[in-house]
């Protein structure tokens, strides 16, 4: 297994510590699940540059690097539903387009086809990912307020207003991508 390889399956072991964090009530979880959250991140970046630049793309990496971003994304967005960061609703729109778009690609597949990802796909995970790391930051500063004494007067409008801006940005982007990409590919669900 290649070092790009070992840095996908690494990011799955991370969003399972990520999870952890999040999901437990030991002191500093919010923020530690916050600096596992930011390494997976990275270790996303390096592993694709990584395969790219130094030749190293394997079938491995084709499947289960975009899975792993997937389960990463799904379980982040799963998991601060609780914490009041993201309504439901945002968090099912969010994972079904992943679906369609996963299960369109599949079905390209099938036909002999590679479907690219699309520059506008890629903004709406930078978009995406902005939101994740948002809330996390505010949740590990609220952690780290309470501990010392007292919440700062700014953090309710960070969170409402300016994380709902950015979840509202992710989601007209999540809906925008997913409906274009569709409909670009119309033809392989069009019923013969």
């Amino acid at each position: 297994m290649n070092l790009a390889n070992r840095l996908t399956v690494a990011r799955f072991f991370l969003t399972l510590l990520f999870v952890a964090a999040l999901t437990c009530e030991l002191p500093y979880s919010r923020t530690t699940a916050l600096v596992f959250f930011i390494i997976a991140s990275i270790t996303d970046w390096v592993d694709g540059h990584i395969a790219r630049t130094y030749g190293m793309i394997t079938d491995f990496g084709k499947l289960m690097d975009p899975l792993v971003d997937k389960i990463m994304m799904a379980a982040a967005f799963i998991c601060l539903i609780p914490l009041g960061a993201f309504p439901a609703w945002v968090v099912v729109i969010i994972i079904s387009r992943e679906f369609l778009i996963t299960g369109l690609r599949l079905l390209a597949l099938s036909n002999g086809k590679v479907l690219a990802a699309e520059s506008l796909g890629k903004h709406k995970t930078i978009w995406q990912i902005v939101a994740v790391l948002w809330f996390l930051l505010l949740l590990g500063i609220r952690e780290l307020a309470l501990a010392n004494g007292d919440l700062p007067s700014w953090w309710p409008i960070a969170w409402t207003w300016i994380g709902g801006g950015i979840t509202a940005v992710a989601v007209v982007l999540t809906l925008w991508s997913g409906l274009g990409y569709v409909w670009k590919n119309r033809a392989l669900i069009q019923p013969e």
